[in-house]
């Protein structure tokens, strides 16, 4: 099993890539889809070395060696140890990243993708597949999502552009939600936040059910056609548009909750081509 020890910059190329797990504490990290040879190329590093292992079954590993991948939310002080590196691997390839402080940025991936953050934000630019992210001050971006993405923070902030999931579930205490969508018919968005605001636009001509709940925050819709109550216990605002294929569903203790209405989806598919 070939294992190198990085305590400078420099590049490594590998064989078969079958899975990736990755963990650094500051810095920056980029995970790259590519159809050539995988690849690891560090452009900085300070502190600690890395330790990288390439197993016969082809899982590579990139980690200090006291940074477990259960113990990425724990680590609160990331003391000096800081790296810039990329890593390129096939698209299907399944990635565990985690970090604390860095930067980490996903493109391309359609696998199974895990990352975990401390204050460390999150980019995610055309992944497909399955998605957990996990963080605790860390924010999440994501342009052209599709597939799944499950979001859960303390105080992170989630941001949507041009997304197309599946499934959306996101979950945070005080954390900002921002999400603008396409919904497929089947697709199914679920958001849960405590105090953090919650925004939602989707196209004039979407097909979904709505169901959105708070118990003291304003409800908020530009779409006519749903209907608000009000109660001791809190606001609510439901109803279908369209066909209602799709489900979209928020709810919050004290966050405020706006839905807003874009153009047609027909229209924004053009402006993407």
């Amino acid at each position: 099993m070939p294992q190198y020890t990085i305590d400078s910059p420099g590049r490594l190329t590998f064989g078969e890539v079958t899975a990736l797990n990755v963990r650094i504490v500051a810095g920056r990290l980029a995970v790259l889809a590519s159809d050539g040879p995988p690849t690891l190329e560090v452009t900085e590093v300070d502190g600690a070395p890395l330790v990288v292992t390439h197993d016969d079954d082809g899982r590579l590993t990139v980690a200090y060696k006291d940074l477990t991948w259960d113990g990425i939310l724990g680590l609160l002080r990331p003391g000096p140890r800081s790296t810039t590196l990329t890593l390129t691997v096939p698209k299907t390839c399944p990635v565990q990243a985690g970090v604390v402080a860095a930067t980490a940025v996903v493109t391309g991936m359609e696998g199974v993708t895990r990352l975990k953050a401390v204050s460390g934000d999150i980019v995610l630019d055309g992944v497909g597949g399955e998605v957990r992210a996990e963080t605790v001050s860390g924010a999440l971006e994501s342009r052209e999502l599709a597939g799944d993405l499950s979001f859960t923070s303390v105080s992170g902030e989630l941001t949507i552009a041009g997304g197309r999931p599946r499934r959306l579930r996101a979950n945070t205490v005080s954390g900002r939600v921002t999400t603008d969508l396409d919904l497929l018919p089947t697709g199914h968005v679920t958001l849960h936040s405590m105090s953090g605001t919650i925004v939602v636009r989707l196209p004039q001509d979407v097909d979904t059910d709505v169901s959105f709940r708070s118990t003291s925050g304003r409800i908020e819709s530009a779409f006519p056609e749903l209907h608000a109550s009000a109660t001791p216990g809190g606001r609510s605002l439901g109803g279908r548009l369209g066909g209602g294929m799709a489900s979209l569903s928020a709810t919050t203790v004290s966050g405020d909750v706006t839905l807003l209405c874009g153009q047609p989806a027909a229209g924004r598919a053009e402006e993407r081509s």
